[in-house]
């Protein structure tokens, strides 16, 4: 993790779609830290509940737990919109970033992408994602035909997660 946040402005997958946090960049303007600072990091010097350490296109947020999610300390979990709920990937960050890297992103995310998804996070900068509507925990419409537009990642994560009791 410190050579992706120290070595790195942080690291696009699969056409942009998942997105590592590193140290910032131009093109993905968020770092780890100041990512974490004010939602996770509540106060410099304590251990934050979780840390967001990756997102995703349609506001999913990956995050280490650190006690506060209580699935299991240590581990990489994900807040899945499609759930809207914590689910434990049961990876430490290294198995997490091999995943990212050679697992199957298709079949992972296969109930949360549209047709010309590769298309359209063209335009989707390093701290948009895709806001969905009717939100992706709905079954109806098809993926297809529903309303998407980029918005300013802190927005979503504010919706999702901000009041969200752990």
């Amino acid at each position: 993790m410190g050579a992706i946040i120290y070595e790195s402005g942080g690291i696009f997958v699969d056409h942009g779609w998942l997105r590592f946090l590193g140290s910032g960049h131009p093109r993905l303007p968020r770092s780890m830290p100041d990512w974490n600072l004010g939602r996770t990091l509540l106060e410099l010097g304590h251990q934050p509940p979780f840390l967001l350490i990756a997102d995703d296109v349609v506001g999913g947020f990956f995050a280490i737990d650190g006690g506060g999610l209580n699935l299991e300390f240590g581990k990489v979990c994900y807040f899945a919109p499609d759930t809207m709920q914590w689910e434990n990937t049961g990876k430490v960050y290294s198995d997490f970033l091999n995943w990212a890297f050679r697992g199957d992103l298709e079949e992972y995310y296969s109930s949360m992408r549209w047709t010309t998804w590769k298309e359209d996070i063209q335009n989707v900068r390093g701290d948009q994602c895709f806001s969905i509507y009717p939100f992706l925990i709905s079954k109806e419409p098809p993926l297809d035909k529903r309303n998407r537009k980029p918005v300013n990642i802190s927005e979503l994560y504010g919706l999702h997660i901000g009041n969200l009791k752990s």
